[in-house]
Parts: C-alpha cells; sequence; structure tokens
C-alpha cells in the first residue's frame, strides 16, 4: 500500500511523509505506481515500491554502478508483531538479498529498536534473527554479498542508550551475547548504535556507565549524527570534539569506528508542517562532502551514508527528480544538480576512503 508515502492514511496532496519525490525514469511501468499528484504540466506523479524486486535490482545496479559497496536492510523489531508488516519486511530483504548476489554488492541485518517496549526486544529479535538465519545462512562468513569483519559476518543493533526508551542496557547486552556467542545463530560481529554523546555519556545519550560496558563487547561503534550539525562550521566543529576523539577512545578499545555522515535533513511533510522545510539544506553536495573529508582525513576505516533511500527524512542520496509535483505539498529537489549527483559524490568518496584517488578537502565531481 502506502506505507512509507502516507500521513495520517492518506497520500494525497497535503498529506504525504516525503520531502523528495524519486526520479521515477528506469523503473518498469509494471513498478510504477500512480498517484493523486501532479507535475506542473498536469501530468501524474507516480511513485515505487520496494515490495518488487524489480525495484530492489535497479537500486543495487546503481550501487554497482557508482562503487557503493552495500546497504544494511533496517528492520524495525516493533513491527515484527504485525504479521502483515512482518511479510514486507521478508519481501523487501529477499529482494535486497537477491539484488545483491546479481550485482556483487553487500547487505547486512540493522534492528532498528526504535520504538520498541521494555520486554520485548530480546524475545522479537532473537525470533527473527533465527527465521533469517534459517533462510538466508547469514552466518556464513564465507557468502561473499555479506558484509563481514574480522572474519565474521555483521549484524547491527540501532537505538543503544538513547535517551526516553523502553527498553533497558541489559536486554541489549542479551542481545549482544546471543549474536555473538549463541551456539547456533551466533558467531557475529556487532555494530551497535549508539547516541552522539556515547563517549561521554552526555547530550543525547543517557548517563550510564553501563554503556561502555555494552561498547566494550561489541565490535564496531556507529554514533548517530543526522540533525547533529546544521552547517560547514559546525561540520568541523564535529570533527574535533566528536569524531577524533571517538575515534581515539575505539582504537584504544579494539573497537571499529565507524562514523555517519549524511547529506542534509527534511521532514517537513512527515511533521505535517510544523517544522522547517529544508532544515539542514545540502549546499549542492559541499555539507555532505566536508564530512566525508573530515572522517577521511580523521583515518577512519569504513563511513556510514545516511541514507540510500529515505525520502521521508530528505537524507536520500539515490536518484530523485529535479521535477517533483505541484500543489499543497512541497518537495525539495538537488538543487538543478543531476538527479545520480549523491550517488556519484559517495563513489567519489568511496575512492578518497579507499586512498583509490587523493584526499581532496572540495569534491572534483563536477555536474555535467
Amino acid at each position: 500500500e502506502w506505507k512509507h508515502y502516507q500521513k495520517n492514511g492518506k497520500f494525497e496532496p497535503g498529506s504525504c511523509t516525503i520531502d523528495y519525490w524519486p526520479a521515477m525514469e528506469e523503473y518498469s511501468e509494471e513498478a510504477s505506481y500512480q498517484t493523486s499528484f501532479v507535475h506542473e504540466d498536469g501530468s501524474p506523479a507516480y511513485v515505487f515500491s520496494s515490495a518488487d524486486p524489480g525495484t530492489v535490482d535497479l537500486h543495487f545496479q546503481w550501487m554497482q554502478e557508482y562503487g557503493i559497496d552495500g546497504v544494511f536492510v533496517q528492520r524495525f523489531i516493533h513491527g515484527t508483531r504485525n504479521e502483515k508488516l512482518k511479510a514486507n519486511y521478508h519481501k523487501v530483504f529477499d529482494n535486497c538479498y537477491l539484488a545483491s548476489e546479481k550485482h556483487d554488492r553487500i547487505v547486512s541485518v540493522m534492528y532498528d529498536l526504535s520504538g520498541s517496549p521494555q520486554d520485548f526486544i530480546v524475545e522479537h529479535t532473537k525470533k527473527d534473527w533465527r527465521t533469517l538465519v534459517d533462510r538466508y545462512n547469514l552466518t556464513d562468513p564465507g557468502k561473499s554479498n555479506l558484509l563481514t569483519h574480522r572474519g565474521k559476518p555483521v549484524v547491527a543493533i540501532w537505538g543503544a542508550g538513547f535517551k526516553d526508551r523502553d527498553y533497558t542496557l541489559p536486554e541489549i547486552k542479551e542481545l549482544i551475547d546471543f549474536f555473538k556467542n549463541d551456539p547456533e545463530y551466533g558467531g557475529c560481529s556487532v555494530l551497535l548504535g549508539v547516541p552522539t554523546g556515547w563517549r561521554e555519556l552526555n547530550r543525547d545519550c543517557i548517563d550510564d556507565p553501563m554503556m561502555h560496558e555494552l561498547i566494550r563487547m561489541a565490535d564496531i561503534v556507529h554514533p548517530w549524527t543526522p540533525g547533529r550539525y546544521r552547517n560547514l562550521e559546525e561540520v568541523n566543529q564535529h570533527r574535533t570534539q566528536y569524531t577524533e576523539p571517538d575515534k581515539a577512545w575505539c582504537d584504544e578499545n579494539g573497537l571499529t569506528y565507524m562514523p555517519v555522515v549524511f547529506p542534509g535533513f527534511s521532514w517537513y511533510n512527515l511533521k505535517g508542517g510544523e517544522d522547517d522545510f529544508n532544515r539542514i539544506p545540502r549546499l549542492k553536495g559541499d555539507f555532505l562532502w566536508r564530512q566525508f573529508y573530515n572522517a577521511v582525513s580523521a583515518d577512519v576505516e569504513t563511513i556510514y551514508v545516511a541514507m540510500f533511500d529515505e525520502i521521508d527524512e530528505g537524507t536520500a542520496i539515490f536518484k530523485v527528480t529535479n521535477n517533483p509535483p505541484v500543489g499543497e505539498s512541497p518537495f525539495l529537489t538537488y538543487e538543478g544538480l543531476p538527479s545520480d549527483y549523491y550517488l556519484r559524490l559517495t563513489g567519489e568518496a568511496t575512492r578518497m576512503l579507499r586512498k583509490e584517488v587523493p584526499l581532496s578537502e572540495n569534491s572534483q565531481l563536477f555536474p555535467e
């Protein structure tokens, strides 16, 4: 249906969750769904569904074409209570898994704990993981389409230590132990998604020393930064205050540090117009590139780009249109840049990370 597009049960002008509109030229006719939105010339606007195998295959084709390694496929644990939603999760992951094999990309499961109540995440995450492992053999490090770390498949647990969460740190500790040590379904490296203030237990992080115990149990530290800085000056301040000392802490504790970068942020339609439109401007790619440069110059080994397809929080890097629908719901564009600009920018940054091209404070990529 319109799960990821609708606002208050409706997907129509004036009621939607997305701030960008996907560029639909390359999707098949049968995978293009007509909406009640219209373009400036009066033609109907279409969207895609990730439940279609051909759509996800196209996305992985883009990853291969532009040199992006692959994706973490998000699974919201609270959604596994709903059988219809869980079936959709399985369908989308099935599409991702098959497309990753076809296009020589990698996938990893990311369990997002957001919205989960207490005494819930352990049982339901374990149950879901067993289902996926039985179906896809996700604990086999020999599979070329699985992300591995130090010879072990990676599974991500996102949402440890954020304030105002019902689930607890002991529950997350049990999950880490399960993924690492279970005799049948373990043997994994664990990526732990944590707040920006994880190291000093401040800012968006709970003040509980058990956080550091959990982090030391994991293998990869993944601090969440979208929305934590809004311009180039703040990006540079973040490098000094967080990126460099965070990496030093991880190095001292034998952990891999995986910073997050994001191209911009806007969730005006998602919030029903009660937030700034284009809250964090992209600056025609300069905002994202400065984060890439700062991370690579801090000698990180890996970078997480948020997000490949998140049009409802305005962080997408995949192809969006410069000709969105007109009317009651406003939409952003890539400021006249080509629809593939952020895919190209991410591919260029990948090469810079791997030292295949020189480190450069300014992107050498220009629109054709």
